[in-house]
């Protein structure tokens, strides 16, 4: 296969239209893409996507929620149509990059919900956004601690997606200035164990011959931020959630054991999601905590229906927007 850039400055090769008309918010030093739904009379919802994920992500979660809220919907940096910024993906800039966005962009106190490190990111917001920008945060099984190099507690990047994110960067390379897909997932068995190998290839059987649109839309260079640790180098999650200041929904989504391996299966191991309790709870803070342990990682794309009733029904229990 011919290898392929894609990005911001390969447009014609990258993006395809979708249900909501999108919309560049300039920060100062990157745009940040953005879809939005529901009218400004409604409470605002800040909806952040993971990692390989673009805003459209949460396209059918929109239409349901927008019955109660205006919602946005946002790529962020080195994801879908917001900007590429080579050695700068971490968290402090992903959420100070929100930060502007909401301050003048919306203007108004704003509920949030992120999946997976966009949860991660939720997280960070909750903590250090100025005091009254986030009314409450929706943490959708983020890899709080599992995500970091060295965590205070539980497995680590390396002992769950890191052999994945390695492999994306070692074919992909960052802005895919490699662009090696054949390559990659060729190489899957020099990078994965047994039972991630599996599930990788199963979800990949379907695009031999180029990446998913998602993939397309996303800057391989997350990959490495993540396993060398440097999105996180500046964030140490305990020390961030000791600072969180309103009310949090933390879903805890399939969470195992592997029988052959001993490995753990899942965003977070459930001792992890309770010393993020523990710490929250002490802060003073309302934490809800809901278990799904049947469901994947992303609620809100394999059932939005379940995840716009979870958070709609979580939310009806905040104090009022003033």
């Amino acid at each position: 296969m011919p290898k392929i850039k894609y990005g911001p400055e390969h447009p014609d090769e990258t993006y395809k239209p979708h249900r909501y008309e999108e919309h560049l918010f300039d920060t100062g030093e990157v745009l940040i893409n953005f879809a939005t739904s529901g009218s400004s009379d409604k409470p605002a919802v800040v909806l952040i996507p993971g990692q390989t994920e673009s805003w459209w992500g949460y396209e059918k979660a929109m239409g349901l929620l927008s019955e109660h809220f205006q919602t946005f919907a946002v790529d962020l940096r080195g994801q879908g149509r917001s900007s590429r910024t080579p050695g700068r993906y971490t968290y402090d800039n992903f959420g100070n990059d929100l930060v502007k966005f909401i301050a003048f962009h919306i203007k108004r106190p704003v509920i949030i919900s992120g999946l997976s490190s966009g949860g991660v990111i939720a997280a960070w917001l909750s903590a250090y956004a100025p005091a009254g920008m986030i009314r409450a945060a929706h943490y959708e099984d983020p890899p709080l601690f599992s995500s970091e190099t060295k965590p205070a507690i539980g497995p680590g990047i390396r002992e769950g997606a890191g052999p994945v994110f390695e492999l994306y960067n070692t074919y992909l390379g960052g802005q895919w200035c490699i662009g090696d897909w054949e390559g990659m997932l060729e190489g899957v068995g020099d990078f994965l164990p047994a039972h991630m190998m599996i599930s990788f290839q199963a979800g990949y059987s379907k695009f031999k011959n180029e990446p998913p649109q998602n993939m397309k839309e996303y800057d391989p260079e997350w990959a490495k931020a993540f396993t060398t640790g440097s999105v996180s180098a500046s964030c140490d999650h305990e020390r961030m959630l000791k600072k969180v200041k309103c009310p949090v929904l933390f879903t805890h989504h399939l969470s195992k054991i592997d029988p052959e391996t001993g490995r753990h299966l899942g965003a977070s191991t459930t001792r992890q999601v309770d010393h993020v309790e523990a710490i929250i709870k002490k802060t003073g803070q309302p934490f809800t905590r809901l278990s799904f342990p049947e469901m994947g990682h992303n609620m809100h794309l394999l059932d939005p229906e379940l995840y716009a009733r979870t958070f709609t029904e979580w939310a009806k229990t905040l104090p009022g927007e003033e």
